[in-house]
């Protein structure tokens, strides 16, 4: 793993993920407002260990994956955000399992600053530079508009929806892509 930001925006550090980033990742998303919108994104340690080993393999695995976001010179942890490789287990014809997808993860107290919108922007140039052309996938859950409106200027385009049942309650997926010729 590298001991320096991948990439730098004007005003955050984008990194690789790192095995000491566990505790930050449950500070990332402890806050319940954070995790409004991920599902059944739970804070505890299991869980954000799941999450730094699928962030890790991505990266080991197909050569890209999320960033882990901090303001410039900080070590403080604010965002997940990136393309990394996506199994969602929906089945073939949804479009979202074994595809490069696109996603943010934005500390509550950091949101409306255009923190993934920075970030994103750099993250996407970055894996078209590097991988190249391809689809990029992407899930919104419904109601999410702040998300849908980052999601067009990115230049994602909604394809269909999708009911997840995998949930305590039925939770309604916006399916999104990105198609670079």
């Amino acid at each position: 793993m590298t001991t320096g930001p991948v990439l730098q925006t004007e005003r955050f550090e984008l990194w690789l993920p790192h095995r000491d980033d566990l505790a930050s990742l449950c500070r990332l998303v402890a806050d319940d407002e954070t995790r409004r919108f991920l599902g059944q994104t739970a804070r505890d340690e299991k869980s954000q260990w799941e999450r730094l080993m699928r962030n890790a393999g991505s990266w080991a695995l197909y050569g890209y994956g999320t960033f882990y976001v901090r303001p410039r010179g900080s070590n403080e942890l604010i965002a997940n955000c990136g393309v990394f490789h996506s199994w969602r287990g929906f089945g073939a014809d949804i479009g979202i399992d074994d595809v490069p997808e696109g996603g943010w993860i934005v500390r509550h107290d950091w949101w409306g600053r255009g923190v993934a919108g920075e970030v994103m922007s750099a993250a996407l140039a970055w894996f078209d530079a590097t991988i190249g052309a391809t689809r990029i996938a992407c899930m919104i859950e419904q109601g999410n508009t702040a998300s849908e409106r980052l999601a067009a200027r990115l230049g994602f385009c909604f394809y269909r929806q999708h009911e997840a049942d995998d949930t305590a309650e039925p939770v309604t997926l916006n399916l999104y892509e990105r198609i670079r010729a």
